[in-house]
C-alpha cells in the first residue's frame, strides 16, 4: 500500500524540485500545500489521510490535541534539528517518529546584514521614491564604520554577524545571560558588562538568542527605553524576545531610529497586524533561513529521513 506524504507551507512551490524524491517515489505519494493552514481543526482535516508530514521549521505546531486526531500519521520530518512546537511525548504516545534535518547558520547571518544595511541607508525609502518619481535623495544614511554594534547572543549566528561587523570597522560588543570573556575574546569582540550597558551604548542592536523561558520578553519597554534615539534594533531570531507592544510604541513615538524584524508572534502575519503599517520599520516575512542552500538541504534530507524510516532505521530523530 502506497503511503501519502504532506509537505506543509511550500510557499514557493519548490519542495519537489529542489530535491530528488526518486528514492521514495515508488512507495510515497507527495502532496505539497502552498498555503499555510493556521486553524487546528482545518489542519486535522487536511492531514487526516496522510502517513508522513514534512513541516518547515517551527511554523506549524503539533500539540497533543492535534497529534491525537491523526491516527494515520507515523512520521514528522521537521527542518532543522531543534523544534519547540512539537509535543514529543504525544508523538511517542501516538507512535509518531520525529526526525530533523541540518540547517545552516549562514543564511540568517546574511539576512541580518541585509536588514541592518537597509535600515542604515534608508534603502526602502529611497528605492520607493526613485521608482515613483519621488524626491531625489530624502534620507541621510547612518554610518557603520567607527560605530558600535551590540549583539545579544554570540552563538553560531551571532559570532558570524560579529565578524562581519568587525570587517566594516565597527566596534562590536556582546552580551547574553551566560556569555563569558573567554568566548568574546575568541570571537574578537568586547564583553558588555550588562544588557543595559549594551543597549545604552550601541548604535545598532541585533538579537541572536534562542527563545526560552529565560529569554522571552528579554527586551520590554524599560529595555527599549535605554536604546539611543539614533540607534536601530534588528531581530532575525524570535519575535518573543521582544515585547511587541513596547516595540510598536517605540516605533510610533520615535524613541528609536528604527527597527528591522524578520520574525513575528503569528506567522504568516495577519493582514490587519499593526506591524504591517508601523513607521520606522523594515520587515520581511521570516526569510532568515529561506535560501537555496537551506532548502536543498531540508528537502533532500527529508527524503533521506523518509527513506530511512521506511527501511526501519530512522535517522536524525528528535526528542
Amino acid at each position: 500500500m502506497r503511503l501519502r506524504c504532506a509537505v506543509l507551507d511550500d510557499f514557493q512551490g519548490v519542495a519537489t524540485t529542489l530535491a530528488d524524491w526518486g528514492p521514495v517515489r515508488d512507495r510515497v505519494d507527495v502532496t505539497a500545500f502552498r498555503e499555510h493552514i493556521a486553524d487546528e481543526d482545518e489542519l486535522a482535516a487536511a492531514l487526516a489521510d496522510f502517513d508522513l508530514v514534512v513541516t518547515l521549521r517551527e511554523r506549524v505546531p503539533f500539540p497533543a490535541s492535534l497529534l491525537d486526531r491523526l491516527p494515520r500519521l507515523k512520521l514528522i520530518v521537521a527542518s532543522g534539528m531543534r523544534n519547540s512546537v512539537i509535543d514529543y511525548a504525544a508523538a511517542e504516545r501516538n507512535g509518531v517518529t520525529v526526525c530533523g534535518t541540518r540547517s545552516f547558520p549562514t543564511p540568517p547571518v546574511e539576512l541580518t546584514w541585509a536588514l541592518l544595511l537597509g535600515l542604515a541607508r534608508g534603502l526602502v525609502t529611497e528605492n520607493n521614491a526613485l521608482r515613483t518619481n519621488g524626491p531625489w535623495q530624502s534620507t541621510v544614511g547612518a554610518d557603520l564604520h567607527g560605530h558600535r554594534l551590540g549583539l545579544i547572543g554570540l552563538g553560531k549566528i551571532g559570532s558570524r554577524v560579529a565578524r562581519v561587523g568587525l570587517a566594516f570597522g565597527m566596534e562590536v560588543t556582546a552580551w547574553s545571560p551566560h556569555l563569558t570573556k573567554e568566548r568574546t575574546d575568541e570571537v574578537g569582540v568586547e564583553l558588555a558588562p550588562s544588557k543595559e550597558e549594551l543597549l545604552r551604548t550601541s548604535d545598532f542592536v541585533s538579537l541572536h538568542l534562542v527563545l526560552g523561558d529565560t529569554t522571552r520578553g528579554l527586551l520590554g519597554a524599560p529595555e527599549l527605553a535605554l536604546i539611543k534615539p539614533t540607534a536601530y534594533l534588528v531581530n532575525t531570531s524570535r519575535a518573543g524576545l521582544v515585547d511587541q507592544d513596547a516595540l510598536l510604541t517605540a516605533l510610533h513615538e520615535g524613541t528609536i531610529a528604527g527597527a528591522a524584524v524578520d520574525v513575528f508572534d503569528t506567522e504568516p502575519l495577519p493582514a490587519d497586524h499593526p506591524l504591517r503599517t508601523a513607521p520606522r520599520l523594515l520587515a520581511t516575512p521570516h526569510l532568515g533561513y529561506v535560501s537555496e542552500l537551506n532548502y536543498r538541504t531540508y528537502y533532500t534530507e527529508a527524503v533521506e529521513d523518509i527513506e530511512a524510516y521506511l527501511s526501519g532505521t530512522p535517522v536524525r530523530t528528535l526528542r
